[in-house]
């Protein structure tokens, strides 16, 4: 049977102090060691911030620099985002970083223009994905979430669909809602794994991180609970429900543009 451990990391977290953040996710770390992937949330370092300018960092940075020490420690592939600068400009960056091999990254295409996130950082073009255990997994970023041509999964091209987020309270149901509709009909896992607690700008988050299944049940909630929750997932389940349930194969052809 091939299988992925996942460990989901829902916590609060500092605002704009990247050493206190390293240092609260280092001890529960701790409580993640035997997963395959460790998925932290969106602007892990720092929580949303728009102080782009003054926190932004090169993929040699501290940031990436910690995460590759972490993943080699833990023999396990780190996924979450960052504030990154690269050539003069400022990105919302997901990164992929495997104990013995190159990061990756990909840079949120939706900035959420109602925090003026579309002011400070500029958008990625492309979709990524990434190998893992078997799994082919593409990975998006919070905002991501509410435009489904984006990924749109053609010909099954990946197995797990991966958000991070800060996600506020206020629109929780927006957020469940939407992780399943993303499940069901790219006959895919999903993952949402969003921050608890308050932001420097007194916004508050709930978690409601989610595993959901392709048929859009939840295989794990942790609701508004602050730590390290597992999550296991079989490949050949999945696949067995496409073959016999296989809607994939009358889906819209949709090109994704630049």
């Amino acid at each position: 049977m091939t299988e992925i451990q996942l460990a989901l990391i829902q916590t609060t977290l500092v605002w704009e102090d990247p050493k206190a953040n390293f240092d609260h996710f280092e001890a529960l770390f701790e409580q993640a060691s035997d997963a395959d992937l460790i998925i932290l949330p969106e602007m892990f370092s720092t929580g949303f911030s728009m102080n782009s300018k003054g926190l932004a960092e090169p993929v040699s940075g501290q940031t990436v620099t910690w995460l590759q020490r972490k993943a080699l420690e833990l023999d396990s592939t780190l996924t979450g985002s960052f504030i990154a600068e690269d050539n003069g400009l400022c990105y919302n960056r997901g990164f992929w970083v495997a104990p013995r091999s190159a990061p990756r990254f990909y840079d949120k295409r939706h900035l959420f223009r109602m925090s003026g996130e579309h002011k400070h950082y500029s958008p990625g073009n492309d979709r990524q994905q990434f190998e893992l255990r078997g799994f082919n997994i593409c990975l998006q970023i919070c905002y991501d979430l509410r435009f489904p041509v984006f990924s749109r999964n053609i010909g099954n091209a990946y197995d797990l669909l991966i958000y991070v987020a800060n996600w506020p309270a206020a629109r929780r149901t927006q957020w469940r809602t939407l992780l399943q509709a993303r499940a069901i009909e790219n006959q895919s896992f999903v993952v949402g794994l969003n921050r608890i607690g308050e932001d420097g700008n007194g916004i508050q988050y709930a978690g409601d991180s989610l595993v959901v299944c392709p048929e859009g049940d939840l295989l794990l909630d942790t609701e508004s609970r602050d730590g390290v929750f597992l999550s296991t997932l079989e490949l050949e389940p999945m696949q067995a429900y496409r073959e016999r349930f296989p809607a994939w194969m009358d889906q819209d052809q949709v090109m994704l543009h630049s």
